[in-house]
Formats: C-alpha cells, sequence, structure tokens
C-alpha cells in the first residue's frame, strides 16, 4: 500500500470513518492466493496491487479497522473497481467480493465527500435519469437532434458515442401489455422486464425478445407498472434505494400465474435474482422476494433449455461469415450463465460460432462505469476491440444494453464500420425471419 492511505492511529481513523460496514467473517474468507488476478481488467491493465480484488479487499478491511484513511488515494483504488465479478468465477474460496464491495461503497456514499462534478453525474444522470425511461427518452430527444445536424463533436464523448451506438430510431418506451402466444400450442404465460435503457435505446430488441417468446409458445405479460430493477444503485451501494425499487417490481410481477420472469440484459438479471438476499431482513416483502427471484431467468437461460425451440431455429443465414460471442460480466460471472447463449448460437451457426480472446474480459461499459472513470473505461474498451478484431468475425453478438454500446462506439472509434454488433436476441430473430437488414451496427 502507498503511504498516504495509512493512518498512525487506528483509533482515531475508526471514529473518523464511522467503520463498522464490513461482513469481517465474509472479508476472512479470501486468503490473498491471488488466483483472481488474471481475471481482474483494472489489475491486468494497471499491475498495481491495490486495483486487484484481493488488495482491494485489503483495503476494505484496512477502512474497517482503522489502519487506512477514508481519503481520496484509498477511495480510488475502490472505486476503479469495476464491479465485474471477475473474480468470483476465479476464486476456489467463494469470496463473496460482489457483497463485499456492496458494503464498502454503501459505507463510502454515507462517510466520503465527492467532487461536484462526481456528485452531479451520480446524482443527476446515474439516478435522476437512467432509472427512468421516460425521462431518459425526454432528455435524449434534443442530444438526437444535436448529432442528426451535424453538430455531434461538440458534445461530449460519453453522451455522443452512447447516441451512436443506440438503434436509429430508439425512443419513447411504448412496449407493455399482453402479447399472446403464435409458435403453435400455448405453453404457459411468462412476464418481462422492459429495463431502463433496453426500454428506451433498444427498444426492438425487446419487441425481438417478445417475438421470440411468442414463437417458443408463451404468452408475454409485460406490467406497465414496472420500474427500474435497482442495478446501477446497488452496485454503487445505494443499497436503500435498491430495496425501494425492488418491492414496486414485486407488486407489479405480483401474479403466481407468471411461470417464469424474463429479463433479456444481464446486468439488470443478475440484480433481480439477488432480490431475495436485499430483501431477506424484510418481513412483509422477504418471502415474496424469494420467490421472485428463483422465477427470474435470462433470455438465453430460458430458451436454450427448450429443446424444441432450438430445433426450431432457422437456417437462414443473411449474416454470413464468422460470429463471436462476447461474454457481459453480469451473465458470465454473477449469474454464471456461459454455455446457454453459445448453445442458442451454435444451433444457427455451427462452426461458424469462433472464439474470441478474453471474451469474458469487461469492456469498460460496466453500466454506469463509463460516465464515473472514463479513463479507465477507454482503456479496456480499446482492448475488447482489439480482441474482437483479433477473432476475426464479421458480427459480434452479446446480451447486455451497456456492452453494445460500448463496443459499437469502441468500433467506430478505431474507424471500423464493417463489424456488427448484435443483441443475441436480435440476432435470433433474424434468423428466424426473412428479414435481412435489421438495421444494427
Amino acid at each position: 500500500m502507498k503511504d498516504d492511505v495509512h493512518n498512525d492511529d487506528p483509533k482515531v481513523a475508526r471514529a473518523a470513518t464511522g467503520a463498522g460496514f464490513l461482513d469481517e467473517g465474509r472479508a476472512l474468507t479470501c486468503i490473498h492466493c491471488g488466483l483472481c488476478l488474471g481475471s481482474c481488467p483494472t489489475y491486468l491493465e494497471t499491475g498495481n496491487e491495490n486495483d486487484s480484488p484481493r488488495g482491494r479487499i485489503y483495503l476494505m478491511r484496512g477502512l474497517e479497522d482503522g489502519r487506512f484513511a477514508l481519503n481520496a488515494s484509498t477511495v480510488n483504488h475502490l472505486d476503479l473497481c469495476l464491479g465485474c465479478l471477475a473474480c468470483e468465477s476465479a476464486c476456489p474460496s467463494g469470496v463473496q467480493y460482489g457483497v463485499l464491495l456492496e458494503e464498502t461503497r454503501e459505507h463510502l456514499d454515507r462517510h466520503y465527500g465527492r467532487r461536484s462534478m462526481r456528485r452531479f453525474i451520480e446524482r443527476v444522470i446515474i439516478e435522476g435519469l437512467l432509472p427512468f425511461p421516460r425521462r431518459l427518452a425526454l432528455a435524449l430527444m434534443p442530444v438526437r437532434l444535436v448529432c442528426r445536424v451535424g453538430l455531434g463533436r461538440w458534445l461530449p464523448s460519453w453522451l455522443r458515442e452512447t447516441v451512436s451506438g443506440a438503434e436509429d430510431r430508439a425512443g419513447r418506451p411504448t412496449l407493455a401489455g399482453f402479447h399472446p402466444a403464435t409458435g403453435g400450442a400455448r405453453r404457459g404465460t411468462v412476464g418481462l422486464v422492459s429495463g431502463c435503457v433496453m426500454s428506451v435505446l433498444f427498444e426492438r430488441t425487446n419487441a425481438a425478445t417478445v417475438a421470440l417468446l411468442n414463437h417458443a409458445g408463451y404468452d408475454v405479460v409485460i406490467p406497465p407498472t414496472q420500474g427500474c430493477c435497482g442495478a446501477l444503485h446497488l452496485h454503487r451501494g445505494r443499497r436503500a434505494t435498491a430495496r425501494e425499487f425492488a418491492r414496486r417490481n414485486l407488486e407489479a410481477f405480483g401474479s403466481d400465474r407468471l411461470d417464469a420472469i424474463i429479463i433479456n440484459a444481464a446486468g439488470c438479471g443478475s440484480a433481480l435474482k439477488e432480490y431475495g438476499r436485499l430483501l431477506a431482513d424484510d418481513p412483509a416483502w422477504a418471502k415474496p422476494a424469494r420467490a421472485f427471484s428463483d422465477r427470474v431467468r435470462d433470455l438465453s437461460e430460458f430458451l436454450a433449455g427448450d429443446a424444441g425451440f432450438r430445433q426450431s431455429l432457422s437456417a437462414r443465414d443473411p449474416y454470413p461469415g464468422l460470429v463471436a460471442f462476447h461474454d457481459a460480466c453480469h451473465l458470465a460471472h454473477a449469474q454464471q450463465i456461459v454455455r446457454e447463449p453459445r448453445e442458442l448460437l451454435r444451433a444457427v451457426l455451427g462452426d461458424r460460432l469462433v472464439s474470441m480472446p478474453e471474451s469474458d474480459v469487461c469492456c469498460g461499459g460496466a453500466g454506469s462505469y463509463f460516465l464515473t472513470q472514463p479513463g479507465m473505461a477507454a482503456r479496456l474498451q480499446d482492448r475488447k476491440i482489439g480482441n474482437v478484431l483479433r477473432a476475426g468475425a464479421g458480427t459480434v453478438v452479446t446480451t447486455n444494453p451497456g456492452c453494445l454500446l460500448q463496443i459499437r462506439a469502441g468500433l467506430r472509434r478505431h474507424g471500423n464500420t464493417t463489424v456488427r454488433v448484435m443483441h443475441l436476441a436480435d440476432f435470433l430473430w433474424v434468423h428466424m425471419t426473412t428479414k435481412t437488414e435489421p438495421g444494427h451496427g
């Protein structure tokens, strides 16, 4: 550790930082073996032990017991963490790093003063716009107009890249209500979490998701009263707000007649599956939260388990050439879903599905990370684009809106306009219809 994070008086430091936030038993599960190092994106970039999972756990424990001061040096190393949970996949001891990070970031939120620009980004953009689809759609209208008239270069790069990576016709969210099955015999009813960013920037992907589920024989219900899943707040340590969003969604999806609750955004799916833990201490909501989380399924997880659906996938091929798959962090690591999306793609592609180097290393999008840590986000974006190009594929498929935006923007920044980046739902639906130009890429 650097000398500037050390405090020689533990009692003073502990009192000053309001320690008592960390589950020490959970933190001690880490035996500092270092097997997580090669999986951590920030450590791969910096080589700094403070930017590794075991280094950050050491920092967390130092804040807890008063060995380290709550200052910029310590906080910067913790802020630089993407929360991708690749370390959990690599850890032989089963360290619950994500929970430790939530506890620590909740502590930082309460006791560490942020700079004014960081507070603006967090309170106005991340908390005030992104979780509310109608607000987000309204806020993006003038941005789109500026880009259309050729003045996009005057916008902040993150805003310009966000708009450039979204659907051309994205706008106000409209997909809601009941959508009946179309694929022969009706097999059940599922709910769909439409998502905040997905419903505004990727509404056609949501429509493709509904079409796939309908084709598989399922009625789809999209409750209009649903809200943000709470992922952005949960990953930043604002667990009280995440619990409020969770209760709202439990009310919206309260019907027991739903066979499953489907989500097509990996980050949202991870948060939805955490509702049981998040509300475990709430007597009124603990049981409904567990039941809800038990029914949540990622789209790929749900469809891959349906042998009939896999057999129905068409060999139509509007996009000849090689295809690579990018693992969204919160699908591969938080939800441990790696095999299922590849099974669906192989059903269409066979041996044209190729491996991408470091396919499960974060692209740098990471929810709102690209807003709060643009420097590291750009470095990881460059790393990902290099691996995309090395794979030699003409199409990259993934399962999360942040990944779509980040990889598309990275390709444009590198001057590549030929590689398509598609959501799995869009890719599968294109291959099941005669449509040959879905407008993605």
